[in-house]
């Protein structure tokens, strides 16, 4: 199972799972491990990207990977809401996956809204 670390200090995934906010929602999930791991976190993050594609609310998600031999991962998972994520992430079926995850991962996830940025970014 991997270790869990806040992506903020203020306010928890915990927190943003309560939320009722509105429109789509995007996952960014920031990986950590051990470089001999690393074949394991892809191994365990593909047996959860499968599990979540098949979830009423999945848009679709994203693996990136650190270049020049970084370990770290980021997950860009778009959902239609932050109560179809909820759904699916506390799903017992999702939660036992969890624990295939290599022990020295670290997990951060945080969720998050588009933001329009006059001339330069859409919501």
């Amino acid at each position: 199972m991997p270790g869990f670390k806040e992506m903020n200090e203020i306010v928890s995934l915990t927190d943003q799972l309560q939320s009722n906010d509105d429109g789509s929602v995007v996952l960014i999930n920031v990986f950590t491990v051990d470089p001999k791991d690393e074949e394991d976190l892809v191994a365990a993050w593909s047996h959860d990207a499968e599990f979540m594609k098949a979830q009423p609310g999945y848009i679709s998600t994203q693996l990136h990977k650190g270049i020049a031999g970084s370990s770290t991962f980021i997950n860009y998972a778009v959902w239609e809401s932050v109560e179809t994520f909820r759904n699916a992430f506390s799903n017992p079926e999702f939660q036992k996956r969890i624990g295939s995850y290599p022990e020295s991962a670290i997990a951060s996830p945080h969720l998050f809204n588009k933001l329009a940025v006059p001339g330069f970014c859409v919501a």
